[in-house]
């Protein structure tokens, strides 16, 4: 790896070196555009557990231990499967690893994977936490699946998950978040809120032309296959909601929102962000998924002035009012070890460059919504 950085995100290029150095190992070649600009899609093997709950292994414990343990059934994935809502499901991935002892790596649900609410973990043997993986890790990577929303179809080969290698600590802190706003612009917005916590991100309920502000999830719906864009028509599988003169949003427990931030972003080319769920104490609702956002992402020279983030929201307990500018989920920046060759958007024909509120693209708009 050759970088003026001693710490930082690995980009496409160094990724690539990981699997010519025998450091990432796959059953298969790689797919196209599996690995993006900061992170590598991972993907799901031949074998499917559903198990009783979700578990860690523990420190000194192998992920297939507790499976023996925890198991409930095992099916194919080959030729494809329903995943039903409310159960777990544990995946041992194609991919596994043998990392640098200076190479460490964190995973995150993929865009598609949080609009349809399907929550997923990354399980690495020995840890005592979900999508976190040591430095110098030897072993076989699990994903943890559970639909909360959709029942879903997915297959070998599906890719629900990503993940991100960094050496050292990349992490800017408040001080260079708010001197790279001042000279790159982070977030389009008056008086931009940027503490050590992050740059915050609000929630926009004014709605588009037509007054629509976001979707919620319905229940008992169809399947929706992962590998089969623009499938399934919007109405079949949400409730639009509209600004009615409000200006605010009573969240119901336990549903399923999908929103849009307030603020547009702006993800530089040497640099990778994350988004991070708001603080609970501050309210009963949680943005779902953390996210990655990759360099590019926002970036008008890939294409992507006035992108937004589109946020997955639910709330819990009890119901939950959110009015428009509340403060609801945070973007950590992080350094890039060097400049992508790919950035988001243009160069990859990514699916939510310059995007406003959008679902996932699984979901074709064929009538009016």
């Amino acid at each position: 790896m050759i970088s003026s950085r001693k710490s930082g995100i690995l980009p496409d290029s160094d990724i690539q070196a990981l699997f010519d150095n025998g450091q990432i190992i796959a059953d298969r070649p790689l797919d196209e555009n599996q690995i993006q600009p900061a992170s590598l899609d991972l993907r799901l093997g031949k074998t499917a557990f559903r198990v009783r709950a979700s578990f860690l292994p523990g420190r000194n414990h192998l992920v297939s231990d507790k499976l023996d343990r925890l198991m409930l059934h095992a099916f194919d994935l080959s030729e494809g499967a329903v995943l039903e809502t409310g159960c777990v499901y544990i995946v041992p991935l194609l991919e596994s690893l043998a990392l640098p002892d200076s190479v460490s790596a964190s995973a995150n649900p993929k865009s598609s994977t949080g609009r349809l609410d399907i929550f997923t973990r990354v399980i690495a043997n020995n840890t005592q936490q979900f999508d976190m993986v040591p430095k110098g890790y030897t072993g076989q990577l699990y994903l943890e699946i559970s639909p909360r929303t959709f029942p879903i179809v997915a297959r070998t080969g599906s890719r629900l998950s990503q993940i991100r290698f960094r050496t050292g600590d990349a992490t800017l802190s408040g001080d260079d978040m708010l001197e790279l706003q001042n000279r790159e612009k982070l977030v389009a917005t008056e008086n931009p809120l940027i503490d050590a916590r992050g740059v915050a991100m609000s929630i926009d309920l004014t709605g588009d032309d037509s007054g629509l502000v976001g979707y919620r999830g319905k229940r008992h719906t169809a399947l929706v296959d992962v590998d089969k864009p623009a499938a399934h028509d919007v109405l079949d599988f949400w409730e639009p909601i509209y600004n009615r003169g409000s200006m605010d949003l009573v969240l119901d427990p336990d549903q399923f929102y999908i929103l849009v931030s307030r603020e547009a972003i702006h993800v530089p080319p040497l640099y990778a962000a994350e988004m991070v769920p708001f603080d609970p104490l501050v309210g009963e609702f949680r943005v779902h998924y953390a996210g990655f956002f990759d360099p590019g992402f926002g970036h008008a020279g890939a294409g992507g002035a006035g992108s937004r983030a589109v946020l997955e929201v639910r709330s819990h307990e009890v119901p939950f009012i959110l009015e428009h500018g509340q403060v609801i989920g945070r973007l950590i920046y992080e350094h890039m070890l060097s400049k992508p060759a790919s950035l988001y958007g243009s160069d990859l024909r990514s699916n939510y460059q310059a995007q406003g509120l959008k679902l996932s693209k699984h979901f074709r708009a064929n009538r009016k919504n």
